[in-house]
C-alpha cells in the first residue's frame, strides 16, 4: 500500500476513533494505532531501522497529573496504572510477549507518522514482535520492536507465520519531498488524496532511501503509474 499523506481528522476516520494518543490497543477494526515521529522536536526516540523495515517504537510516559507533579521524563513509563489496571504501555507488553512466547500471533498494528503540525503519512502496516524495558540512564522506558509487512489491511485473515519484509520511506526522506514538491501532486498539482511514489519502482531496483527516487502523486496519477517507470 503507497505512504498516503493524510491530516489527523482522516486518520480518524479511517480508523472510527478519536486518536488523541500516540499508543491504542485495539481499535475498532480488530488491530492497534501508533503515532510515531522522527522529528528533532519528538518527545519519544523513535527510530526506523536504516533499510526501513524495523520500527523501534519507545513507550509513552505517565501523565504528569499521575506522575505525583514530577517530571514525566524522570519517572518510570509506567505498566499499570495507580488502580492496577494496564496502561497502553502494559497492553502493548503483554500482548508482544505473548507473542514471543508463541501463545498468539503478534499483534498486528497500523502506523502513522507525523511529519510536520497537520500533516501524517501512513507508514502500513508492522506486526509487534518484542519488548523490552530498557533504562536510559535516567528511568526505564519500554522499547517495542515491529516488523513492517506488506498488505494485511483486513484485521479478519490470519497473521502469516513468516510474512516478508516491507521497506518504509524514512521520515526524513518524506519530509524532504514534501518540501521539494510543495505539498502537491507532481503530475497535476492536485493537493488532497496524495500519496509517497517510487520513481524507479522497488520492484526493479528503486530505493526508498534518498529523495531522488520519490515524488509526491495524487491517487489517480499513482493508479495510472503503476509498476511502469515514471
Amino acid at each position: 500500500m503507497p505512504a498516503r499523506v493524510m491530516s489527523h481528522l482522516e486518520m480518524c476516520l479511517r480508523e472510527g476513533v478519536s486518536l488523541q494518543r500516540g499508543m491504542n490497543f485495539r481499535v475498532r477494526g480488530g488491530h492497534s494505532v501508533l503515532l510515531m515521529s522522527v522529528q528533532p522536536d519528538a518527545p519519544y526516540r523513535d527510530q526506523l531501522s536504516e533499510d526501513g523495515t524495523v520500527l523501534r517504537y519507545e513507550g509513552h510516559d505517565a501523565p504528569r497529573t499521575k506522575a505525583g507533579g514530577l517530571d514525566p521524563k524522570t519517572v518510570d513509563q509506567p505498566l499499570r496504572t495507580p488502580g492496577g489496571r494496564l496502561t497502553q504501555n502494559g497492553l502493548f507488553f503483554e500482548a508482544a510477549r505473548a507473542a514471543e512466547r508463541g501463545e498468539v500471533p503478534p499483534e498486528r498494528v497500523r502506523v502513522y507518522e507525523k511529519l510536520r503540525p497537520g500533516i501524517w503519512a501512513s507508514n502500513g502496516v508492522f506486526h509487534l514482535t518484542s519488548a523490552a524495558q530498557e533504562h536510559d540512564g535516567t528511568r526505564y522506558v519500554f522499547v517495542f520492536r515491529l516488523e513492517a509487512v506488506p498488505g494485511e489491511e483486513d484485521a479478519a485473515t490470519p497473521v502469516p507465520a513468516h510474512p516478508e519484509r516491507r521497506r518504509v520511506i524514512p521520515g526524513w526522506v518524506k519530509l524532504a519531498v514534501w518540501q521539494r514538491d510543495g505539498g502537491q501532486c507532481v503530475e497535476c498539482g492536485a493537493t488532497d488524496d496524495l500519496q509517497f511514489d517510487h520513481v524507479l519502482p522497488w520492484s526493479r531496483g528503486g530505493t526508498s532511501l534518498t529523495p531522488e527516487n520519490v515524488q509526491l502523486l495524487c491517487a489517480r496519477h499513482n493508479r495510472e503509474k503503476s509498476g511502469r517507470i515514471g
